[in-house]
Formats: C-alpha cells, structure tokens, sequence
C-alpha cells in the first residue's frame, strides 16, 4: 500500500487577481505560502519517498513549503513540464471575470472547465490529460505499484487531469471537478495501482471561485 498525494499550488499572484495564468510563471503571495503550510500540516503523518512537480514556479515554491513544514526537505524531486498548468493561450493574462461578462456564463464554463472545448494558441483538458497521463503511467505510477509514497504538487488543470484517470471520472462529469488553491488530495494506492482510499485536505472553501 502506497500513498499519492496531489497538491494545487497556493495561492499566486494571478490567482489573486482572477487572471487566466496557464504558462505564466508568477509566484506565490503571502496567503498561497500560508495555504502550503497548513496543508503541509496535515501531511506530517506520511513520510514520502518521491517527489514531483512541474516546471512552473508556484508549483515548486508550494512543494518547497509543504517539504519544510513536514520536515522531510531531502524527498528526491523530479521536476517535469508534463506536469505543467494547461496553457491557455490568447486567454493567458485576461481576467476571467471579465471575459465570463463578455461570453456568457456557458461559454465560460466550457473554457474553464469542460473536457475538450478548442483554446486558441492554448490546450484543452484532454490535450492536458494527453501529455501528463504517459508521463504518470511511466513515471509514478510504477512506484506507487512498489509500494513508494509519492507526492505531487502541480497546478488546478494538470491535477484535474490526473484525477480524471485515478478516478475514472467520465468526460461529461469532469467539468464538476474543482480543485482549491493548497488543497491536498491523499489517496491510498494498492499493488495494482488502485485506489482503496480517498481523503482531501487542507480544504479550500473559495475552490472554484479564485
């Protein structure tokens, strides 16, 4: 038995400001270092083996945090861009509030949340799903089977995505997944790579409205 556990970022400065980020690499404000500490808090229980993130600055300074906090900053850290935030394209640096004003609230929430809807220069879901699942089925996954506890911090998308595959969550369903800014979610892996646990911590009450 293994534990997974997949961490979103703390809050960063886009975050702050409701601005699509995607690629964009700000860093995090005082409130998402205060958010990767708390849940690092309730992730002292575990001692993990592995760890990983993207290449994306908020992803690292949240993981960072979440290592002093539990006391294990010498985890072995593989860094990999398939683990990246989506790339939003000609929606990166807009504020989503403003563009929901402008397109409608369905048109919004297919560009937000939906699981194949076409993003200028930018990704779908799925095109996320499509690059990190391979990198998890070859990189992680394998461990886990060998009984390591991995730990994970990426961003809201690249985790939804991840989700998605441990969860079975159906394409038409995937659109109700929201994940809070810090928040942890802590599964527990069989040797078949199955999950026969489920729990979610550092609980963010502002998920889907930041």
């Amino acid at each position: 038995m293994a534990y997974l556990v997949l961490v979103r970022h703390g809050l960063s400065e886009y975050n702050k400001k409701g601005l699509w980020c995607g690629w964009i690499d700000p860093s995090l404000v005082p409130e998402g270092v205060e958010q990767a500490q708390k849940t690092g808090e309730e992730l002292k229980d575990i001692e993990f083996d592995l760890s990983f993130t993207s290449i994306l600055r908020r992803a690292k300074e949240t993981l960072d945090e979440v290592k002093k906090t539990i006391g294990q900053t010498d985890i072995p850290t593989t860094v990999a861009w398939e683990l990246n935030e989506r790339n939003y394209g000609d929606f990166s640096n807009k504020n989503k509030w403003q563009v929901k004003e402008e397109v409608g609230e369905e048109v919004f929430q297919q560009i937000r949340r939906s699981w194949d809807y076409p993003i200028p220069s930018g990704e779908s879901l799925k095109e996320v799903y499509e690059r990190a699942l391979p990198y998890y089925q070859k990189e992680i996954e394998p461990q886990l089977k060998n009984g390591k506890n991995i730990i994970i911090a990426s961003s809201g998308n690249a985790l939804r995505a991840l989700v998605k595959y441990l969860e079975n969550i159906p394409e038409d369903k995937i659109s109700g997944l929201e994940i809070g800014t810090g928040e942890a979610y802590v599964y527990q892996i069989d040797s078949d790579g199955k999950i026969t646990n489920k729990e979610i911590r550092g609980k963010n009450p502002l998920a889907g409205k930041v």
